[in-house]
């Protein structure tokens, strides 16, 4: 073979190896580019981190001069209802601003709604989270001087609040600020409605023997708020009484009643109606509503009634 033909061989294979190498390097890396290209946006999406929501603590009167606008708030642990201590100062703060224009307009109310998720548990005694949020801020409120009557409740889903990475909400609520027609007598109507047909069919809690626990229906959740409404609005107190079956001793048939009074009374104050409105008594064996001779009877006697007075 000549030197010329070695030399011309040479370049061709130098060519060769230049165009595989090429077409394995560049045209690969063009490929993945279009592969990425053509992934959907689901395939490579980053995880989007939202914001928490801090709502301020905002309470405005459109029909007169008073206006609360403070950054810091009431603030709550998902599917909690207790509100996280310590309270701001700046809240505090606000909390008596509103006392003090509140009693000076007796026609004022101020609107609490508690915000829930729907993805939280609801451990409360009320329908909803949100609340059972709301009373606690009621609840707060008035022991500090705010008069419950001039207080109203309610609970409302939303989705759009954010909780931080601790699991805690800041300010899951809204205030506002409602004036009262002294004409207008139909929501005083309703509730004294609502209040009678507790008193004409109490909240009953069955327990089982020698049980202390509560679980409670939608339909008893719902009492519960409606007493709660009519101890805030009309002053009554809430009377808890506890009954047994006739299995054991009479006498501490009587204590074994008490003892499920006073625990309906604790989860009663856990949830927001303040225990100075609560009174408890017993009823032992005394009055049945049932055959005490059938496992059925004996059940249907050991219950705490809940009522009204």
């Amino acid at each position: 073979m000549s030197k010329k033909t070695s030399y011309l061989l040479g370049i061709l294979l130098t060519i060769i190896l230049g165009t595989i190498l090429y077409i394995y390097l560049c045209c690969n890396a063009c490929y993945n580019k279009d592969s990425k290209d053509n992934l959907s946006e689901e395939q490579i999406a980053i995880p989007v981190v939202k914001e928490a929501t801090k709502n301020a603590f905002f309470i405005s009167d459109e029909n007169g001069d008073f206006k609360i606008d403070i950054p810091d708030n009431f603030n709550f642990k998902v599917s909690q209802f207790t509100i996280l201590q310590p309270v701001s100062g700046k809240v505090e703060e606000g909390v008596e601003a509103l006392k003090n224009y509140l009693i000076e307009n007796p026609s004022k109310t101020v609107d609490i709604t508690g915000y829930y998720k729907s993805d939280e548990a609801n451990n409360s005694a009320y329908p909803n989270l949100g609340l059972a949020r709301a009373n606690s801020v009621k609840n707060y409120l008035v022991l500090h001087g705010v008069p419950s009557k001039q207080i109203d409740t309610k609970g409302e889903l939303n989705d759009n609040i954010v909780p931080d990475d601790a699991s805690t909400l800041f300010g899951p609520l809204k205030f506002g600020m409602l004036n009262t027609d002294a004409s207008d007598t139909a929501a005083h109507e309703a509730l004294e409605k609502a209040c009678e047909a507790i008193r004409a069919n109490p909240l009953v809690l069955h327990f089982g023997s020698g049980q202390a626990a509560i679980s409670l229906t939608a339909e008893q959740r719902q009492k519960i708020a409606d007493i709660s409404h009519c101890v805030d609005k009309l002053g009554v107190k809430v009377q808890v009484v506890g009954h047994t079956d006739n299995t054991g001793d009479a006498t501490l048939n009587v204590g074994l009643g008490l003892k499920r009074a006073n625990f309906a009374k604790e989860y009663l104050v856990n949830n927001g109606i303040l225990d100075g409105n609560i009174e408890t008594s017993s009823k032992g064996q005394s009055e049945p509503i049932a055959d005490n001779a059938t496992d059925e009877g004996k059940a249907k006697n050991r219950r705490t009634v809940v009522t009204i007075n």
